[in-house]
Formats: C-alpha cells, structure tokens, sequence
C-alpha cells in the first residue's frame, strides 16, 4: 500500500498517539485478523477512533482488518479521513442508517453506533433521533443477522432515567423513570428500545449481541460543539475565562474518548451477550463547575479564571443523594473484563486542548 494513505502521514502529533493507544488495546486481535467491521457513524466521534484506530493496527501488524464505514455525508468523511479513505481496508459507505443495508460486503462484526447525540437534535429533529435509534438499530442488527457476524449496540447511561432509590452511583440493573409521553425522551426511549431490540434479536435468531452505555464522552470534539465540556475547552483553546450561568452542580461520569473506544473494542470480543456493560471511570467523576476548574487549571500559564454569572452560585454544591441519584456510572463489570481507563480529566483536556490547536 503507497504510504502516503497510512495513518502516520494523515493524523498527527496529540492525535496519533491517542489513534495509537486505541490500535494497542489489549485484546485478542486475532479474533479480528483478515476479518471484516462494519462501523456505523464512521464519521463520528467515537468512530472515528475505532476506525483509525484499526487501520493503524493493521499499518503497524499487517493484521488485515477491512473496516466498512457507514457515513452520512460522504464528503465530511473523505475531509475528515483525508487519503486514508482511498484505503483498500476501508469502504466508505453512503448512507443513512434508517435506510435497510443493501448490496454492502459481508462482515464479521457490525458495531452501530450512529446516533444523534446533542440537545439541538432533541429539539429540533426528535424524530430523526429517535429513529436512528429504533430503525437504524434494526437495520444494524438485520443486516448483522444476515451476516452471520457478532454486533454491539452502543447505548448511553441515558437508559437509566431518574433514579431516586437514594444509590450513589448507577449499576447496569438500576432502573428509573423516563417519560414516554416528552419528546425530549426521543433519545433516552430510542437507547432503551435499542437494547430491547438487542436481546430480541438474541432471542430469536440465537445472535451475539452485545451492549455499551458510554457516559459523557469528552475529547477533541471541535470549536462549535454545543455540549458544555466542549465549551470550555473551547474557551481554553481561545483563551477565554469561563463563566458558569449556573453553579455547574451536575455530578456526572466522564470517560476520554480513546478509553471509550478501548472499551468497546474489549466488550465485542470479551463482553457477555446483551448484558450492558457501562464505560466510566472513577478518576471522570466530577460536578460541571470541577470540570471547568480542572480544564483552567490544566493550562495555568495561559493565566485564564472560572467565575460565575451570579454570586450565590460561588458556592461550593452538596450532592443531596435522597433526591436524585447522580449520573455517575459504575464500571466494575467492565473492569472484570481486563479494561482499565487510562487518562483521567485533566490529561483528557490537555490532549483535547493540544489536537484542537494544532489543527
């Protein structure tokens, strides 16, 4: 293969080396040798990971991995994967995952983890998020089924809903309130859905099918990226100061995306079918306002401060348990698989920081 398509000579510097801890995830990749993935929402943040993250195994092992990837704009994926997408082992496909998957090659693995996952979205397209979820999930899983390949279903700690059993932290059996009636549940039912459809399919047709709830995935997302931990690194990458409109008080899981990506790699191969398996990490559980702390904190020789539009929200917050069990996941099923995370929230942020800015 001509080496101007490897990764090395398309992703550098903070980026490589993070596609890079994802191509040395410890795990049988003999099992994946000369096999086929099929990837969706390969243009995504999280897929983009694992598909880079493939190719560079195989540049580095001859492991010969083709990677099929479901993309939804074409010309966003080839800017995106730059020369990589004229690639042998990988086949870019157009296509959007709520249309049935015809005349595409034969995989081994299917991982679907195409999803609308931003509040715009909720807001102003709850059908097509709900969609991908319901229709893209049973497309994924058809196509899979034909195959006769193993798939994983990427879910979201959405599932769980409010949960007010007074627990401090969310285990893969918790389950709490979702309101079917709003559509702002479009993405919450969708993901429940998903992994009732999961275990339907394993049901019936006797497939391998397993299941990931990733927490709030955090990493190099880009500039315009309406999620507030993507602001604030924004804001660092700016050199703004952060301002809180709020006292930033949700306690939430956090998890980099290059330990999400590991772990949904150990869960297709190690993982039991549809039991969930949640991706966090213990050194990511932090309030909103610890979060833009940490991220100015990282950076103290760009002299940037955290303030808060309204003086009574300077206080610290209490996590009153009783009301409301926070979003913090419990990750100790997957740890038994052999994962470990490896970059807490700090680390996570510099090497966010680092891959925008040499962008």
């Amino acid at each position: 293969m001509n080496k101007e398509l490897f990764v090395e000579n398309n992703i550098k510097g903070r980026l490589y080396e993070d596609i890079l801890e994802v191509a040395e995830t410890e795990i049988d990749w003999g099992l994946l040798s000369n096999k086929t993935v099929m990837i969706t929402g390969a243009s995504g943040f999280i897929s983009f990971h694992l598909v880079a993250g493939v190719l560079l195994r195989n540049d580095l092992y001859n492991t010969g991995i083709t990677v099929i990837g479901m993309v939804r704009n074409m010309d966003r994926a080839i800017k995106k994967y730059k020369d990589m997408a004229l690639r042998d082992d990988l086949i870019l496909v157009e296509q959007d995952v709520c249309e049935s998957f015809k005349n595409l090659p034969k995989a081994d693995y299917v991982i679907h983890a195409a999803s609308q996952a931003s509040n715009w979205h909720f807001e102003n397209d709850p059908v097509g998020t709900i969609r991908a979820n319901l229709t893209g999930t049973d497309n994924a899983l058809e196509y899979a089924r034909r195959c006769s390949a193993d798939a994983l279903v990427v879910s979201s700690l959405k599932t769980y809903g409010l949960v007010t059993d007074g627990s401090k932290e969310l285990m893969e059996e918790t389950q709490g309130y979702v309101d079917p009636d709003s559509y702002k549940n479009c993405y919450a039912m969708g993901k429940r859905a998903a992994e009732t459809l999961a275990a339907s399919y394993t049901k019936q047709y006797e497939m391998n099918i397993k299941l990931v709830r990733p927490s709030y995935i955090f990493g190099a997302a880009s500039l315009d990226d309406d999620r507030v931990w993507a602001q604030f690194i924004a804001n660092v990458v700016r050199g703004e100061n952060i301002l809180l409109k709020s006292a930033g008080a949700p306690f939430r899981s956090f998890c980099y995306v290059t330990d999400t990506a590991r772990a949904i790699l150990m869960v297709l191969l190690k993982g039991e079918n549809t039991f969930p398996y949640n991706i966090s990490s213990e050194e990511g559980n932090v309030t909103i306002r610890d979060f833009a702390k940490k991220a100015v904190e990282a950076f103290p020789e760009r002299g940037l401060s955290l303030s808060f539009a309204n003086p009574e929200d300077e206080k610290e917050v209490t996590i009153d348990y009783s009301k409301q069990t926070p979003e913090i996941m419990n990750s100790d099923r997957l740890k038994k698989l052999g994962w470990e995370p490896k970059v807490d929230i700090t680390e996570g942020i510099k090497r966010a920081v680092a891959i925008l800015e040499e962008k």
